[in-house]
């Protein structure tokens, strides 16, 4: 069974918990909200999934409307790779090429299929490293 972090913003909400709701099998979610569509600002979930992706060596999801903003906060940690993923192709990519630890869902841009499939295909693809291993090593800043 897979732990993952997830989070959003009240414009992530509702595909958050419908996420929770439908990709389920072999996953336990940490769920970090938020918990409703009242407005709230993205870094309040952001930091504690990226944290704790960061402590637990797992996973995570983060939503917002363009998810850029959770995007950026998430990216501000060494060791965490968010992608911003509105496809399955790039969700796969994202994954083989970039290792990429952190989806990051754009919730007014992809509909609730789409976000599912990113989803699975996200956590299905694994890290091909070798030339990308590389690559990916020269992300951090010293």
């Amino acid at each position: 069974m897979n732990t993952i972090d997830i989070g959003s913003d009240h414009a992530g909400f509702e595909l958050k918990e419908r996420l929770l709701a439908v990709v389920s099998e072999n996953i336990t979610w940490v769920d970090h909200g938020a918990y409703s569509k009242d407005s709230v600002d993205y870094p309040d979930y952001a930091h504690p999934v990226a944290q704790s992706v960061l402590q637990n060596g797992r996973m995570g999801v983060l939503i917002c409307g363009s998810a850029n903003g959770v995007a950026m906060t998430a990216n501000k940690y060494a060791g965490i790779r968010a992608a911003i993923c509105w496809t399955e192709e790039i969700a796969r990519l994202a994954r083989q090429h970039n290792d990429a630890n952190i989806l990051c869902i754009p919730a007014r841009f992809v509909s609730e299929e789409q976000a599912i499939a990113i989803t699975k295909t996200f956590f299905e693809t694994p890290f091909e490293g070798g030339r990308h291993e590389t690559r990916v090593n020269k992300i951090g800043c010293v």
